[in-house]
């Protein structure tokens, strides 16, 4: 049976609809596809872009804690390093101070006279020695002198042996200074330094950390004590 122009027309419709449909739904596939895939890699676009912003603050903020770090550490150093300043010229006032004193106890005749006994005498014993000589001031020569006479005794009685002492009359000690003696042995080799700013130089040595305590007090982060 032969189909009428009308069948044929019908099926061509039929069909030209079953096409645009398959292609309607093959199109939407198409644009779902694409639309997740784009959102996919929008996803990890923006991710990524995340991690590297995140990263970079997370640097920047490491970096700001570090000069902060610097500059607290500098800032203490600074003021650590003007604390230690102030304490040095503080201590150092004291043994100008000190020094001063020393120089106005050389104008008293009799206490620098007994001061004198005592240093020469302590002379004599450092070195133990037969021959001695006694540099002192130009000024304190006969106060020397003096002193040599009333210690020799006590030297030789202590030890029992004689002493010769000699005052250098060639090479005194600078006048400027605030007093005392150097006594050396008979080479000259062996040198017993007893001026007044050398004893008070050793006695600031040795009482430097008691003197410490008593101007700022104990270091509480000091284990020992010398």
């Amino acid at each position: 049976m032969a189909l009428t122009d009308a069948d044929v027309q019908k099926q061509i419709k039929h069909m030209m609809g079953f096409i645009v449909q398959e292609a309607s739904e093959k199109v939407e596939e198409i644009d779902a596809k694409a639309e997740e895939e784009f959102n996919i890699e929008k996803g990890r676009l923006v991710q990524t872009q995340r991690v590297k912003i995140m990263g970079y603050f997370e640097k920047k903020e490491k970096q700001i804690e570090q000069h902060k770090k610097v500059q607290m550490s500098n800032l203490l150093n600074q003021a650590r390093l003007k604390v230690l300043k102030a304490r040095d010229d503080m201590i150092t006032d004291l043994l100008n101070e000190a020094r001063q004193r020393l120089a106005e106890i050389a104008k008293d005749p009799a206490s620098y006279s007994t001061l004198l006994e005592g240093l020469v005498l302590q002379g004599f014993y450092q070195l133990l020695e037969h021959k001695v000589t006694i540099r002192c001031r130009q000024q304190d020569v006969e106060m020397v002198q003096a002193a040599v006479d009333k210690v020799s005794p006590i030297y030789k009685e202590a030890v029992k042996k004689n002493i010769v002492v000699k005052i250098d009359l060639e090479r005194f000690l600078p006048s400027g200074i605030c007093g005392g003696v150097e006594v050396y042995n008979d080479n000259g080799k062996i040198k017993v330094s007893n001026t007044l700013e050398n004893r008070l130089e050793l006695m600031a040595q040795q009482m430097m950390p008691e003197i410490k305590v008593d101007l700022f007090g104990a270091n509480l982060n000091r284990k020992f004590t010398d």
